[in-house]
């Protein structure tokens, strides 16, 4: 058996109970008029079981006489009313909508939508001679359908025109919406409403429950909400907090006023969102500039995203205005759109190699939070001093080459001289060979496109050309016939060899990056080190003179070996003092 009542003698059949008020002995049900087989709503304040009193019978009909007098799309319509053994009933247009009480989730647009609607409900309702003033404006008694269609239903507290009301008269409305005027019983004027639609906009927004409107009023009837909606327009906020002014001077007038100076910008602030949130750069070269691009975009729809870059002030930066900085530039600087690239520019010139700097770009902006950061690190290029380091292997090994490959000349030039009986000639013809064969070795190292090694080889023929000069000056016209001729050969053989290699090895220093200079003179150096040092074992070649010589020959060695070392150290030294002019990380 259903509970619903038995509306069918007076044309209506009950469906459901759509919501109830015990205590005040009001139910609401929906019900199908038998007539026309159209939805109605039956509000039935049942007198007899509920404790209301006679305030309740008044508002059952102070809602049927003001329906009766309105006629608004956003007002559901008066139909009729009778009375039955339960209590009395009312008639009303059915809407399908649910009330803002019904937790759903509403866009800004949504938001700002059901706030226009309401007032211009309001608008209509206060142009009526004498207005009507609602009294209990709050979520449950404004209803939203899927449309965004926005009825303001439940007109039991409302009164026609304005005025003193009697202090003995019972406070009507809700607590939490009602402005402090209407809580002590004062004049109401068409700014009282406002001040609940506020508080129920309020509510929307921040998804506080009507029963908890209470944590948001303070002791002075001020509704404190900006820390709950930290992401709302500037615009919007004054606007609500002037709808819930305590004081009714301060509230806008009326709703007419209050709908004019609606924002018209989005309920929202606009939201940045960053392609990156760190850059690192690394700089290869000292002085290198180097360009990154930043892409930035507005996240919040039917918003415009305005922003101004600066540099973070640092103590190590020279003084610098927003627009300008000593080593960083961003383009553009400022710009008003929903998705821009930011190319984001570094000057490494001014700054210390080898170092880490760390600066903060920052995005002032119309959005939340209002200002982004954005952290930078950048490493510099490294000293720009290279250490040329000698390929002391290398060098070792053609010492030791030339070395043995002087011995075993010197011992073969010994051997033919001991046979021929003739050492000076074979001696002499050795290094007249020698000559001539390096010589013919930068020969075909400049064919070979070896042009480094050629002049090494020319270099060291040259010397040995000047030594048998010497050689035949000092031994006159002994030196002729077979043993000449002879040491002639060994040198030619054993000289294209050591001028081949000579030339090899410097052409290898200079892939190193070793300067041509310093190149052919260490190799030229060790090369001579070598043979002095074979030179000093052969038998019957060791004299002072051949000693004295390796000995100069080692110092003159070292030293050119130590050039390179101090060279560097010598640039780094004077860097460091340039440096003291530049940024320091």
């Amino acid at each position: 058996m259903s509970d619903l009542p038995d509306f069918l003698p007076y044309g209506y059949e009950a469906k459901k109970e759509l919501g109830a008020n015990r205590a005040g002995g009001r139910v609401t049900y929906l019900a199908t008029a038998l007539s026309t087989q159209e939805p109605v709503v039956i509000k039935q304040f049942q007198f007899a079981r509920s404790s209301a009193g006679w305030s309740g019978y008044d508002a059952y009909h102070r809602e049927i006489e003001v329906l009766q007098g309105l006629d608004h799309p956003g007002i559901p319509r008066y139909l009729d009313s009778f009375q039955t053994e339960a209590g009395f009933c009312m008639v009303q247009e059915y809407k399908n909508a649910q009330s803002l009480k019904t937790t759903r989730s509403f866009s800004p647009d949504d938001v700002k939508q059901i706030a226009v609607s309401a007032l211009e409900i309001l608008i209509y309702l206060q142009n009526r001679i004498p207005p009507v003033i609602h009294r209990d404006i709050k979520p449950e008694n404004i209803l939203v359908d899927e449309q965004m269609q926005v009825y303001l239903v439940d007109f039991g507290f409302a009164r026609v025109g304005d005025g003193e009301v009697g202090v003995s008269s019972v406070v009507k409305g809700t607590l939490g919406f009602m402005p402090p005027e209407q809580l002590f019983n004062r004049q109401l004027t068409e700014a009282s409403d406002l001040y609940g639609l506020g508080v129920t906009l309020i509510c929307l927004l921040t998804k506080t429950q009507s029963e908890d409107i209470g944590n948001l009023v303070d002791i002075s009837y001020r509704v404190s909400f900006k820390h709950l909606l930290p992401k709302l327009s500037i615009h919007w906020i004054t606007w609500l907090e002037r709808m819930v002014e305590p004081k009714v001077k301060d509230r806008f007038a009326n709703a007419a006023t209050a709908l004019a100076a609606l924002p018209s910008s989005p309920l929202r602030l606009p939201e940045a969102r960053f392609s990156e949130s760190a850059l690192h750069f690394a700089a290869t070269q000292l002085g290198e500039q180097i360009r990154h691009t930043v892409t930035i975009t507005n996240l919040v729809p039917d918003t415009v995203l305005e922003g101004k870059w600066e540099v973070a002030p640092h103590t190590s930066d020279p003084p610098h205005t927003p627009e300008t900085h000593a080593w960083i530039a961003i383009q553009p600087a400022s710009f008003r759109c929903n998705q821009v690239d930011c190319q984001i520019t570094l000057n490494t010139y001014r700054l210390m190699a080898d170092k880490v700097y760390q600066r903060t770009l920052l995005l002032h902006t119309n959005s939340f939070p209002k200002t982004y950061s954005l952290t930078l690190h950048v490493r510099t290029a490294p000293v720009p001093i290279r250490m040329m380091r000698l390929p002391y292997s290398l060098l070792v090994t053609t010492f030791l080459g030339f070395g043995v490959a002087a011995w075993i000349v010197a011992l073969l030039l010994f051997m033919a001289g001991t046979i021929l009986d003739a050492p000076l000639a074979l001696g002499l013809g050795g290094i007249v060979g020698s000559a001539i064969g390096l010589q013919l070795a930068a020969w075909v190292l400049s064919l070979a496109g070896a042009s480094v090694g050629a002049v090494a080889s020319v270099i060291a023929g040259s010397i040995m050309a000047g030594l048998a000069l010497i050689s035949v000056i000092s031994g006159g016209s002994t030196m002729t016939g077979l043993p000449l001729v002879v040491g002639v050969g060994i040198g030619v053989v054993a000289g294209g060899l050591a001028g081949g290699v000579l030339g090899s090895v410097v052409e290898k220093l200079v892939e190193r990056h070793v300067p041509r200079g310093l190149s052919t003179s260490i190799v030229l150096i060790t090369a001579a080190a070598g043979l002095s040092m074979g030179l000093c074992f052969a038998p019957g070649v060791v004299t002072p003179l051949i000693v004295s010589a390796t000995v100069g020959i080692g110092l003159l060695w070292a030293a050119t070996a130590a050039y390179l070392p101090l060279q560097r150290q010598k640039l780094i030294s004077a860097y460091r003092e340039f440096e003291q002019h530049l940024i320091k990380p």
